[in-house]
């Protein structure tokens, strides 16, 4: 049996608390051990667990906390990839360079990785009745990032062919899934930016795709997702969350989701999508007729990028619009995306987060009982 759908939810990673930065940067400085850093962070996600549960979640995450980045922590956990934390070509958010990358060092593989037993605490210290999901990136990513201009020739060094990459990357994912499911996970949600660089239509560079690489990514990312979603073991239950960017409350993709419905909602095999549907960025739900199936659409109604909270009767006259292209009960709502993607969160305070969170229940209660 699939994990349950809920009408309100969250994407995943929440603000870190001030003493666990500090307490990152003081490990960082080799003031206090690793062992010193996991206790900090420990305390830190059982409260969080417990916030989470009181507020009325029925999925619930570690926050991400143990994470520098929500997509390179991943990476870094698979055999043959190498923690880059100074690359000085890394992407640049208000004109400063955040240079964590993951750089292919070798055959890459998928067993042991440590994001299991990461996860094994928090269900450990979840209420039997929640789901204790799990937030990695997809495999897209990774490939999108082993491919980038500042990891292509170590890359190119480790694999002669973009079809042997593609191999090795699925068989690393399925190994993944097949452990994280003996562990115990019944979600997992696979956070995906790749296919907003496609609605940008720029790359990391900032150089205009052609027409022809547009098309050969869309093929390749569904290739990839779906390489790996086909290997899973049956009983899991896979999402995924369309990211347009989520960074000290920036972002680098607008444009509507017209350009990747046909492969994106037509043919993922996941099982719900989460979308970012919180400003003008994201366009109309006109592309949400072509979600195939009897996949749900949670819609990110409600920005995670500040603290003003959204008007009631706006989400739900919003939901009321959306529903005119998916069945109403195949939809639910959420953030945008998560409160801190990345170590360094969103400006808005923990307040406002929980708030936030707060405005969705009561909407969910409101339209769906």
């Amino acid at each position: 049996m699939t994990a349950a759908f809920h009408r309100f939810d969250h994407v995943g990673s929440y603000l870190r608390p001030d003493y666990l930065l500090k307490a990152r940067e003081d490990n960082e400085a080799g003031i206090i051990t690793d062992a010193e850093l996991r206790e900090v962070e420990n305390a830190a996600i059982i409260k969080l667990i417990e916030q989470q549960e009181k507020i009325g979640l029925k999925t619930i995450t570690d926050g991400e906390f143990r994470r520098a980045s929500w997509h390179c922590d991943f990476f870094w956990g698979f055999n043959g990839v190498d923690k880059i934390t100074d690359e000085p070509n890394g992407s640049k958010f208000e004109g400063k360079v955040y240079g964590i990358t993951a750089r292919i060092s070798g055959k890459i593989s998928g067993e042991n990785h440590p994001f299991i037993e990461d996860w094994k605490f928090a269900r450990e210290h979840a209420s039997s009745d929640v789901d204790v999901k799990l937030t990695i990136p997809a495999p897209s990513q990774f490939v999108q990032e082993a491919l980038r201009e500042i990891n292509s020739d170590s890359t190119n060094k480790h694999y002669a062919s973009l079809d042997e990459l593609v191999e090795d990357t699925i068989s690393a994912y399925a190994t993944f899934l097949n452990e994280a499911y003996e562990a115990g996970i019944k979600t997992l949600q696979l956070d995906d930016c790749t296919w907003a660089r496609i609605i940008a239509g720029k790359d990391h560079s900032g150089k205009d795709f052609t027409a022809e690489e547009i098309a050969d990514r869309k093929d390749l990312f569904i290739k990839l997702n779906n390489g790996v979603i086909d290997k899973a073991p049956e009983g899991l239950t896979i999402n995924t969350h369309v990211c347009r960017g989520n960074f000290a409350s920036t972002w680098f993709a607008s444009g509507a989701y017209d350009s990747v419905a046909n492969p994106l909602f037509t043919d993922e095999n996941v099982e719900t999508y989460y979308l970012e549907y919180d400003s003008d960025r994201a366009g109309g739900f006109e592309p949400l007729a072509e979600v195939s199936g009897n996949k749900n659409v949670v819609l990110g109604l409600a920005t995670s990028k500040d603290g003003q909270l959204e008007d009631k009767d706006e989400l739900k006259a919003r939901i009321k619009e959306a529903a005119a292209y998916v069945p109403l009960e195949r939809l639910g709502i959420s953030t945008q995306c998560g409160f801190s993607s990345n170590s360094v969160g969103n400006k808005l305070t923990e307040e406002d987060q929980w708030k936030k969170i707060t405005l969705l229940k009561e909407v969910a209660e409101e339209v769906w009982g």
